[in-house]
């Protein structure tokens, strides 16, 4: 008789369920962790040098992702889907140049304006004179002690024609990003069917091939939905701030409703710098300090509601992400690639979340990107 192997002190009783979790099929080979880790550093690294291509490409894809309702409505009218595209970029921009035509009028108000309102902010901020003075007596100390050792003075020039040269080179920066962004807009929508199908083909086995469209179904749906809801939620919000700028008598309420909605799709730190920019406008408009207050605070009851209310009930029902990765990945993208970096921080993370889910040895990633 066959001698029978002693039970193991941690074997699971019989007849239990032995299946892994998900979560537990992760990889053990210390290589393949720190050769994974060796490739994200060398992509984060090719990321951040190829800014200038990568960031019109990725607000390309949300781009894409935002207008695709509307050209699957209009290719159901049998509407060719390059003309159909082309509506929709059309449509993009009308909007855009008229949100900036109606907006450029107050914003240059305030611009002209502000010189005038200066005496009444050194006023409020009287209290901060003292502290602020020996601030600038401190900061003066320093550059003398700077430009007293050698070589202290010579990094502080700027001459007239290098600001020249870096206007003009940010001029063309945004000028390129813009028209890269559209270009490429306009073939992912017109095409990118076409790229996915033959991607698809390509892919060896039926799984595979199952696997893929799979996982572009789920992003384009939920990202989708997501943007969607987060611009409907962000017009929204600029409409509720508007009406109560102009309850509490700050003047060009639609201004100000405008970039309510435009610092609502930068999470967290936009609303920050929504607060402090409506306390400025606050101390340059109204007499008194407390009057003063009143644009911040409504801002921020505003906010609270919105984002800590409503919009986490609707785009719970899609994904929910861990609010430490989130704020982490706004701070990191922000460092990578600014502001356009912020904004898009939320759908890549998202969208790396999909994949995660869907890729077995990233199961354990998405379980803990998952909030």
């Amino acid at each position: 008789m066959a001698d029978v192997p002693a039970a193991r002190a941690d074997a699971p009783p019989a007849g239990a369920d032995i299946t892994l979790s998900p979560i537990e099929e992760k990889p053990r080979d210390p290589r393949t962790v720190l050769l994974a880790c060796i490739l994200t550093l060398m992509v984060f690294y090719t990321l951040y040098v190829t800014t200038e291509i990568v960031v019109p490409l990725m607000f390309a894809l949300l781009l894409k992702l935002l207008l695709q309702p509307g050209l699957r409505a209009l290719t159901r009218v049998w509407v060719p889907q390059p003309v159909a595209a082309l509506a929709m970029i059309a449509v993009l921009f009308a909007m855009l140049a008229s949100f900036g035509y109606l907006l450029s009028g107050p914003a240059e108000e305030w611009i002209g304006k502000a010189p005038q309102s200066l005496p009444r902010l050194e006023q409020h901020l009287s209290v901060l004179r003292a502290p602020f003075e020996r601030l600038m007596s401190l900061s003066h100390k320093v550059e003398q002690i700077a430009a007293s050792s050698p070589g202290g003075g010579s990094g502080f020039s700027i001459s007239g024609s290098s600001l020249a040269a870096y206007l003009f080179s940010g001029t063309r920066s945004l000028v390129t990003g813009v028209g890269i962004t559209v270009l490429m807009l306009f073939f992912l929508l017109a095409f990118g069917d076409l790229f996915m199908r033959r991607l698809v083909e390509i892919l060896p086995s039926f799984r595979d091939k199952k696997q893929a469209v799979e996982m572009s179904r789920e992003i384009e749906h939920n990202i989708s939905a997501y943007l969607v809801t987060i611009s409907v939620m962000n017009t929204l919000v600029g409409i509720a701030t508007g009406l109560v700028m102009w309850a509490i008598g700050l003047p060009d309420p639609l201004l100000w409703g405008a970039l309510a909605f435009a610092l609502n799709y930068v999470i967290i730190l936009g609303p920050l710098t929504g607060v402090f920019l409506f306390f400025g406008v606050g101390l340059l408009t109204f007499p008194t300090l407390l009057h003063a207050l009143l644009p911040p605070a409504a801002y921020l009851c505003i906010h609270l509601i919105e984002g800590e209310t409503v919009t986490p009930m609707l785009v719970a029902r899609r994904f929910t992400l861990n609010p430490v990765l989130v704020m982490g990945s706004v701070i990191f993208w922000d460092w990578m690639w600014g502001i356009p970096g912020a904004l898009v921080a939320v759908p890549l993370l998202a969208v790396f979340k999909i994949v995660c889910d869907r890729v077995r040895p990233l199961m354990a990633i998405g379980h803990f990107i998952e909030g």
